[in-house]
C-alpha cells in the first residue's frame, strides 16, 4: 500500500453497486492530481473468506482486509473513505454462506449447536463476523456528524414533509422502566491496570468462567448489568395485551444487528410472547429441527418444509397472526411482519420514519395505523417518547424553518455498549455473575436467572477525553451550545459525567453554552431550540451518536445519507463515513427487478471532500485541495440541480447522478484558477461530458426496466456489476480517457 493513499473500502449492497458506478471517475479525477485511490473488500462475504483460508484453495484465498485497516487507522497516514456494510444477523450471515458455497467456496455452515472442538472453532470465526464487525475496528477515533451547509441549505428550499400526529393519536413507546439494562446496571473506575474475570456461580455452588484474560487500563470505566428474562417476558405479555385492546399495530424495536448477541435473544422473546399458544403446542418440534425464534418467524416458516407437520405448525403461526395483535409489516406485499427478520426494523431507522408518518407504521393491508413501539430497555426509549410527545404538542417540524442538531459521539475504542459482544451471556442457570480482578477481589456482582442477558461494557479515558475535547472544539468552531446526554441517575453515565466535569476544566469554555443534560430532557431541550430555527450540538455516547443521527437529519432533511460524517483519528489519521445503510437492501432489490438504483451517494460526495481535504492537509498536495474545493461546489450545483435520483423507472438513478456529478465537478476543476495545469486537463473533459449529456442520460435510462443479473447478492460478480452498473459507453469513454 501507498503511504499517501486515500483507501476506498469495498462494502455491500447498494453501497457497493453504486462504488462500481462512482469510484472509476473519483479514481480518473484523484489520477489527475497525483492522488492514489485504493479499495479494500470488507463485505460481509469477503470477511467471512478472510476467515477460512484453511478451507479454501490459494487462488480463492483473500488477505483480510478490516485486520490491515484496523492497524491502518491507528496511524498518522491513514485516509479511509468507509461506506455502508453489513452488520450482519444471523439470518444475512447463514445467507451469504449458503451463497458462498453455491459459487464453490467451501466455508462451513454456521453451527447452531456447539458440540464438536471443530464446531466451536467455526462459531468462533463467524462471531468475528457478525453483527458490528467492522467500526469497531476502524473507530479509532469519536464521531463528527453534521448535515452540510448544502444539505440544510436544500431542505429549506426544497423542504420534504414531515406528517402530523392524527387527532387522539394512540402511538406511544413502551418500555420496561425496570429489571431492565438501565435500572440493573452496576459501573466502576480501574484504579490501575488490571486482568478481569468474569464468572458465573450457580446455586449449588460450582463455578463457570464466562470470560478471562480481560484487559483494562488505570481510569477505564467497566460497566455491567443485565436484563431480567421474566421481566420481559411479563412486560410482552403486557404490551401484547394493550395493544390488542387499543386496537393499534404492534412494532418491536431494536437492533439486532449491531448488538448480535444481546437484541437477537430479547427478539427471539417477542417472537415467543406473540405466537405463545403456537411455541406451547409445537416448541419442541421447533427447537428439534434447529429453528429457533431468535432468527426471526421468517426463518422458522421457512424451514418447516423439512419438518414432519410442518403445514400445521404453519397454519398455526398464520392462525395466531390473525387473532394477535396486529403487527406492523415491513412488507405487505410480501407478507413480511415486523417479527420475520431481526434485522429488518432498526430502532434507529424505523422510530424516526415513525414520527416523520405523523405516528403510524403499516399494517397487513399496506395501511397505515398507529402503534405501539415497544423498545423494551429503557435507557434510550424516552428519547423517542419525548419526540413523539413534541410533535403531538406542537405539531410536525418544518424543514424549511428548523435549526439542525449536529452530534459529537463517544464511539473511539468500542466505547460502551458496542464493545459488550465478547462479554455479553445468557444465563444458563440461576445464581449470580460476578466481575472479578486479578487480585480476587470481586468489583461487580449480579444475582441472575436463568435465560437472563447479561453484558459488561468497557469505555476507556483516553477516547473520553477526546471526545470532551471534540465536544469543545466544535462548540468554539460553529458557536453551538453543547449538550452531553448523560442522566446521572445511570450507573455508567455518572462515572462518564465526573470525567467530563474534570475534563472541561481543561479548556476555555468562555462565552461557550456547554450543559449536561439527561436524554429525555436533551430532547426536550434540542427540539425546542431547533423549532426557533436554533441549533444545539448533541455530545452523545455511542449507541445515542447512532440513534441521533438517524433521527434528527430525517426529521431535518429526509435522510441520514446526506450526513457529513467525519472521524478525527486518535493518532492524526482521518475516518470519513458516507451515511447509513439502512434501505440498502430495498434499493438492491429494485435493481435486480427492474435496474434501476435509487440509492442516493450524496453523503459520499460529501465524504470524498473531506478525505481530499485531509489529504491535502497530511501530504502537502496542493492538487488534492484542488480536488475538495471544486467537489464542495459541484455538490452545491448538483443540489440546486435537484440531481439526486428519482424514485421510479424513467428518471436518472444512482448512475445518472454520478454522472451529472462528475460533469460539474469537471465544470469547477476546469474554470478553477489555483492550478492551470488541472484546469487544461478538465477542461476538454468538461466539453466532452456536457456535450454528451443528452446521449449519456439516454443510454443511462435505455437499460431500466427489465431485470438486472449481478450473479449473487453479498459476493455479485465483478464483470455483470460493472456492465450494469456502466451502461454508458459514451460516460465510459470519456473517463477512462483520463
Amino acid at each position: 500500500m501507498n503511504d499517501s493513499s486515500i483507501i476506498y473500502t469495498h462494502t455491500d449492497e447498494a453501497p457497493a453497486l453504486a462504488t462500481a458506478s462512482f469510484l472509476p471517475i473519483v479514481k480518473a479525477y484523484a489520477n489527475a492530481a497525483h492522488v492514489n485511490i485504493e479499495t479494500r473488500d470488507i463485505s460481509l462475504a469477503g470477511r467471512i473468506l478472510a476467515v477460512f483460508p484453511d478451507r479454501l484453495s490459494a487462488d480463492q484465498q483473500v488477505g483480510d482486509a478490516l485486520k490491515e485497516l484496523g492497524e491502518l487507522a491507528k496511524t498518522p497516514e491513514a485516509n479511509i473513505i468507509k461506506l455502508p456494510n453489513i452488520s450482519a444477523s444471523i439470518p444475512q450471515l447463514k445467507a451469504a454462506i449458503a451463497e458462498l458455497q453455491s459459487q464453490g467456496f467451501n466455508v462451513p455452515d454456521y453451527p447452531d449447536e456447539l458440540v464438536t472442538d471443530e464446531d466451536k472453532d467455526v462459531r468462533a470465526r463467524y462471531d468475528k463476523i457478525k453483527g458490528s464487525a467492522v467500526n469497531p475496528v476502524l473507530r479509532e477515533g469519536n464521531s463528527d456528524r453534521r448535515a452540510p451547509l448544502s444539505v440544510k441549505a436544500y431542505a429549506r428550499k426544497h423542504p420534504h414533509v414531515n406528517k402530523p400526529f392524527a387527532a387522539g393519536s394512540k402511538t406511544r413507546v413502551a418500555t420496561m422502566g425496570h429489571d431492565d439494562f438501565f435500572s440493573n446496571e452496576k459501573s466502576v473506575v480501574l484504579p490501575a491496570d488490571d486482568t478481569l474475570t468474569i464468572r458465573h456461580i450457580a446455586a449449588d455452588g460450582s463455578e463457570t468462567v464466562l470470560k478471562s484474560g480481560l484487559k483494562v487500563l488505570q481510569s477505564e470505566i467497566v460497566d455491567a448489568t443485565f436484563m431480567s428474562a421474566s421481566a420481559l417476558d411479563a412486560f410482552l405479555a403486557e404490551t401484547l395485551e394493550q395493544a390488542k385492546k387499543d386496537d393499534v399495530l404492534y412494532s418491536v424495536h431494536l437492533k439486532a444487528t449491531m448488538m448480535k448477541v444481546s437484541d437477537p435473544i430479547m427478539f427471539g422473546h417477542v417472537v415467543k410472547a406473540f405466537f405463545a399458544d403456537v411455541f406451547d403446542k409445537h416448541g419442541a418440534a421447533i427447537e428439534a429441527a434447529g429453528l429457533t425464534p431468535n432468527d426471526g418467524l421468517g426463518s422458522i416458516l421457512a424451514g418447516l418444509s423439512d419438518v414432519v407437520g410442518g403445514d400445521q405448525i404453519a397454519a398455526d403461526f398464520n392462525a395466531a397472526l390473525a387473532e394477535g395483535p396486529r403487527l406492523s409489516y415491513t412488507n405487505s406485499d410480501k407478507g413480511i411482519t415486523n417479527l420475520h427478520v431481526p434485522s429488518d426494523v432498526i430502532v434507529d431507522a424505523s422510530m424516526p420514519a415513525l414520527v416523520r408518518n405523523g405516528g403510524k407504521l403499516w399494517g397487513v393491508d399496506g395501511g397505515e395505523d398507529d402503534t405501539l413501539a415497544v423498545i423494551p430497555d429503557s435507557s434510550y426509549a424516552g428519547v423517542y417518547q419525548a419526540t413523539i410527545e413534541d410533535v403531538i404538542a406542537n405539531g410536525p417540524l418544518d424543514p424549511a424553518t428548523i435549526g439542525t442538531v449536529p452530534n459529537v459521539g463517544l464511539m473511539a475504542q468500542a466505547a460502551e455498549e458496542y464493545g459488550s459482544h465478547d462479554k455479553t451471556f445468557e444465563i444458563a442457570s440461576a445464581g449470580r455473575v460476578e466481575v472479578v480482578n486479578a487480585a480476587g477481589e470481586v468489583l461487580i456482582s449480579h444475582n441472575v436467572g436463568k435465560g437472563d442477558i447479561w453484558r459488561a461494557t468497557q469505555t476507556k479515558d483516553v477516547p473520553v477525553r477526546d471526545w470532551v475535547k471534540l465536544a469543545v472544539t466544535r462548540a468554539r468552531a460553529s458557536n453551538t451550545p453543547a449538550i452531553f446526554w448523560l442522566d446521572e441517575k445511570r450507573a455508567h453515565d455518572a462515572q462518564v459525567i465526573k470525567k467530563v466535569k474534570t475534563y472541561l476544566a481543561d479548556y476555555d469554555t468562555t462565552g461557550l453554552t456547554i450543559e449536561i443534560m439527561a436524554p429525555a430532557e436533551a430532547t426536550k431541550y434540542s427540539l425546542a431550540r431547533i423549532r426557533k430555527g436554533e441549533d444545539t450540538i448533541s455530545v452523545t455516547g455511542n449507541v445515542l451518536r447512532d440513534y441521533n443521527t438517524d433521527l434528527f437529519p430525517i426529521l431535518e432533511v429526509g435522510t441520514s445519507a446526506k450526513m457529513l460524517s467525519i472521524v478525527p483519528l486518535l493518532n492524526g489519521g482521518g475516518l470519513f463515513e458516507t451515511g447509513a445503510g439502512g434501505s440498502a437492501p430495498k434499493h438492491v432489490q429494485q435493481l435486480l427487478e427492474e435496474n434501476f438504483l435509487r440509492w442516493d451517494s450524496l453523503g459520499e460526495f460529501f465524504a470524498l471532500a473531506a478525505s481530499f481535504e485531509h489529504f491535502a492537509q497530511t501530504t502537502g498536495n496542493a492538487q488534492a485541495q484542488v480536488l475538495a474545493d471544486t467537489l464542495d461546489r459541484a455538490t452545491g450545483t448538483f443540489l440546486e440541480e435537484d440531481r439526486s435520483p428519482a424514485r421510479k423507472v424513467g428518471g436518472i438513478d444512482n448512475r445518472g447522478s454520478h454522472f451529472y456529478l462528475g460533469l460539474y465537478w469537471a465544470q469547477e476543476l476546469a474554470k478553477q484558477t489555483d492550478d492551470a495545469a488541472l484546469a487544461a486537463t478538465f477542461a476538454p473533459v468538461a466539453e466532452a461530458l456536457s456535450a454528451g449529456e443528452e446521449t449519456i442520460v439516454s443510454e443511462l435510462i435505455a437499460v431500466q426496466g427489465k431485470p438486472a443479473n449481478i450473479g449473487g447478492y453479498y459476493r455479485p460478480n465483478v464483470e455483470l456489476v460493472n456492465a450494469v452498473m456502466r451502461p454508458s459507453a459514451t460516460l465510459n469513454k470519456v473517463i477512462d480517457s483520463l
